[in-house]
């Protein structure tokens, strides 16, 4: 009696016969759907030093350049949405795979009296051939949500670079107001030693040496109050960084810089043209308006097909079986999905304009501010602080004159440091709101630079212009 039939391997076989019943599985794959351009605004990534790498060595002293580098290298945040693409990225190569094969072996029968080795069909290959487009779709798709992740790192990028620059010019402030605070107390603890002579030459009365003394106490209170200001403010700067290991330095810059000029309608259409979320909002109507049409494809069958080898040890005979099988769409027509994501589509028209009213209404937020401390700093420069000094140099002559009571000088000399205290508030509130504007923009590099004077524009040596 012949052997009974046991499962072969014949790989070369199987093959010969898909190849015949198919073609090759990758021939009849749908193509990979062409790759939608990507964002035109260049995306550096963020390079974040590897746990346990030291530090770059940090000046002693930093400007806004040397905080935007290190929120570039560190921000864990910019790290995070650049993963999010490369994810993305597999995601929309997984969606235009092609199905395996599958293969079956089978044993029917086995034990029968007249063929104890059974009917065995092995091997049994099938493939699924999908129709429609439904792959291309798919992966199509995907590639508006890598598109979308590429949008919310440049998002990211700019929010991070708003909140550096804001937290600088916080910084700076405050600087400023020591320096502002340290002047006036070295006025006050003068006007005290100097009261006190004329208190002992009996040309004062006690109450103006006290009245100078509870003085003396608020600026010296002010003055402890912004120290702790300033290094509340420079650890929130150095979280915002990313790198909480910043050590603690002065930073260079002025509030006194020429400040960047703004009109609101050239900005408005300037943000609706090129920020991200907007960009990312017309992305993803795109992306609703493909699963769309991939849902409406859906009913459309795939087409299984199959073929193997059956030896059947009963009548020692060997045979060959195909298959074709094909789902039929009677029920379910893939109906509900198609209504969900039409109203899917219809949100995200929506959901434009939805995005187009929010950054309007930001950048009308930020250019009231803007405007307003612009005015009230262009104010203080041009008026109140010129004639703040005006009138201490007139009571001064008018003191020294015999004019003026001293206290009087004292107060003018006060009013023209409270001035600049008001003065540099408000250029503090110029510059949050012009970063605000810079960063829905997309300004890389701000404040930019004044334009050098040309040869021909310099005034002569020892000479005017």
């Amino acid at each position: 009696m012949p052997r009974p039939f046991s499962p072969p391997l014949a790989g070369g076989l199987l093959a010969a016969i898909l190849l015949g019943l198919l073609g090759s599985p990758g021939a009849r794959a749908q193509p990979p759907a062409a790759r939608p351009a990507a964002p035109a605004t260049p995306l550096p990534r963020p390079t974040p030093l590897p746990p346990g790498t030291a530090p770059r060595v940090v000046p002693s002293e930093m400007g806004l350049p040397d905080l935007v580098r290190l929120t570039l290298e560190r921000n864990p945040r910019l790290a995070q949405a650049a993963f999010a693409i490369d994810a993305a990225a597999g995601r929309a190569l997984q969606a235009g795979l092609y199905p395996n094969p599958t293969l079956v072996v089978t044993g029917d029968e086995l034990g029968d009296r007249f063929g104890p080795g059974g009917i065995w069909t092995a091997p049994y290959a099938s493939q699924e051939i999908v129709t429609g487009g439904k792959l291309k779709l798919s992966r199509a798709a995907a590639l508006k949500e890598v598109d979308q992740a590429t949008l919310a790192l440049l998002t990211e990028r700019y929010a991070q670079l708003t909140a550096v620059r804001q937290g600088y010019f916080e910084v700076l402030a405050v600087q400023r107001r020591l320096d502002i605070l340290a002047g006036l107390v070295e006025l006050a603890e003068r006007s005290v030693e100097t009261t006190e002579k004329l208190l002992e030459a009996k040309q004062v009365a006690e109450l103006d040496v006290i009245q100078l003394r509870v003085e003396l106490d608020r600026f010296k209170a002010d003055q402890a109050a912004a120290e702790r200001e300033r290094a509340a403010a420079f650890r929130r700067l150095a979280a915002t960084v990313g790198a909480l290991d910043l050590p603690d330095a002065r930073l260079l810059g002025s509030l006194e810089a020429a400040i960047p000029a703004y009109e609101f309608d050239p900005l408005a259409k300037l943000v609706l043209e090129v920020h991200p979320e907007r960009r990312s909002a017309v992305a993803g109507v795109e992306r609703a308006r493909l699963l769309v049409r991939r849902a409406e494809v859906e009913p459309i069958p795939n087409v299984t097909v199959g073929a193997g080898y059956v030896r059947q040890n009963q009548n020692q005979s060997s045979d060959w079986t195909l298959s074709v099988s094909v789902p039929v769409p009677v029920w379910n027509r893939n109906q509900g999905n198609i209504r969900a994501n039409q109203a899917e589509l219809a949100q995200a028209v929506q959901g434009v304009r939805r995005v187009e009213n929010e950054l309007v209404n930001r950048l009308a937020a930020a250019f009231g501010r803007y405007g307003a401390a612009r005015e009230r700093a262009e104010r203080y420069r041009t008026s109140i602080l010129p004639n703040a000094q005006r009138a201490y140099q007139l009571s001064l002559a008018a003191y020294r004159g015999g004019q003026f009571e001293y206290l009087r000088v004292l107060q003018a000399q006060r009013s023209v440091g409270e001035a600049n205290l008001v003065y540099n508030q408000a250029l503090a509130e110029v510059w949050q709101a012009a970063s605000e504007i810079a960063g829905l923009t997309l300004q890389e590099v701000w404040p930019p630079e004044p334009p050098a004077a040309k040869p021909a524009d310099r005034p002569p040596a020892g000479g005017k212009p």
